[in-house]
């Protein structure tokens, strides 16, 4: 079964349940699946591909997080709770991403074999182990690595 199979199973489930948060969660995932189909010029009863879906999962999940910043930010709590619980439901979807010091042993790995040495060569070992690590590893914990490795 596909991932986009799975969510819209999920929300039949989500429906006898009761789950309120759940539902409307994976409802939103599954119109922006459709949308998604649609800008990628396909009929929007198609399915996407699980790598497709993982993408869509991940830029939800980044517009949650930017959401919940914004709303702690503004004083908004109650927002911001609604926004955490529908993040806690979207991570389930994804792949569990590398610790950082799985991460720093790749990046020391690729410093010494690119030999990388000083900070100027950060974007070239940034954008290599970001290649290697698609999927794998979030964005900001691997910058904060090569800054830190190349001090």
């Amino acid at each position: 079964m596909s991932l986009q199979q799975s969510i819209k199973s999920q929300i039949v489930e989500a429906m006898k349940a009761k789950d309120i948060v759940r539902l409307e969660t994976l409802r939103g995932l599954s119109a922006q699946m459709t949308n998604e189909l649609v800008s990628l010029k396909r009929k929007p009863d198609g399915e996407l591909s699980d790598e497709e879906a993982l993408t869509v999962i991940r830029r939800a999940v980044k517009q949650r997080k930017d959401s919940i910043e914004q709303f702690v930010k503004g004083g908004r709590q109650e927002l911001a709770d609604k926004e955490t619980a529908e993040l806690t439901i979207l991570e389930t979807y994804l792949p569990q991403m590398m610790s950082k010091d799985e991460v720093m042993k790749l990046a020391e790995a690729k410093k010494t074999e690119l030999n990388v040495t000083s900070k100027s060569d950060a974007g070239k070992l940034m954008s290599i182990l970001m290649k290697d690590l698609k999927g794998k590893a979030d964005g900001g914990t691997v910058k904060s690595v090569v800054d830190e490795i190349l001090k």
